[in-house]
């Protein structure tokens, strides 16, 4: 049985320059590709896939697109898939909590977190909408870290509900 092809692109975007990555017809990774080792597996290249979430991530970055469809396949556990699952029902412009995820998934806020912190599709999977408790914006392990989270929060109109620990808002 082959293998399905993984091949990666880059897309310049205002958060950073982002690499992406398809197995197949799925998407299965996005990484800040100033910062994280490229995928030794993945060949450069394009694929239809890799071209749609190009285009998608484009139009959000542009406001003009809320949600994304695509096709994606992320390497988790299967805890760490249901966080993201829920993550991705959170709507644009709007936030939630690691306990808020922690309490419908019967977990820990911790776990929530590392979840969220293992999540190898950000943007895509809104692991930025994802807050602590009180309105404290929390940590993002991508781009800019924490300035990465704030500018996606308000690309989005979300704002965390008090002043961040940071003063940021």
């Amino acid at each position: 049985m082959e293998r399905p092809e993984r091949l990666t692109r880059t897309l310049d975007s205002p958060v950073g320059r982002l690499a992406l990555t398809a197995v197949g017809p799925a998407l299965v990774r996005i990484a800040w590709a100033d910062q994280e080792p490229g995928d030794p597996l993945a060949l450069a290249g394009d694929s239809p896939v890799l071209t749609q979430v190009a285009a998608q991530i484009e139009q959000y970055f542009a406001g003009a697109r809320r949600a994304f469809d695509l096709p994606s396949a992320p390497a988790g556990t299967g805890f760490q898939r249901r966080v993201w699952t829920e993550m991705t029902r959170i709507p644009f412009g709007s936030t939630s909590t690691y306990g808020a995820l922690a309490d419908t998934l019967g977990s820990s806020p911790r776990a929530v977190g590392q979840a969220c912190g293992a999540n190898p599709i950000p943007i895509v999977i809104p692991c930025h909408r994802v807050l602590g408790a009180g309105g404290n914006p929390g940590g993002y392990s991508g781009g800019a870290g924490l300035d990465t989270k704030l500018a996606l929060l308000a690309l989005e109109g979300a704002r965390p509900s008090e002043p961040d620990l940071f003063g940021r808002n």
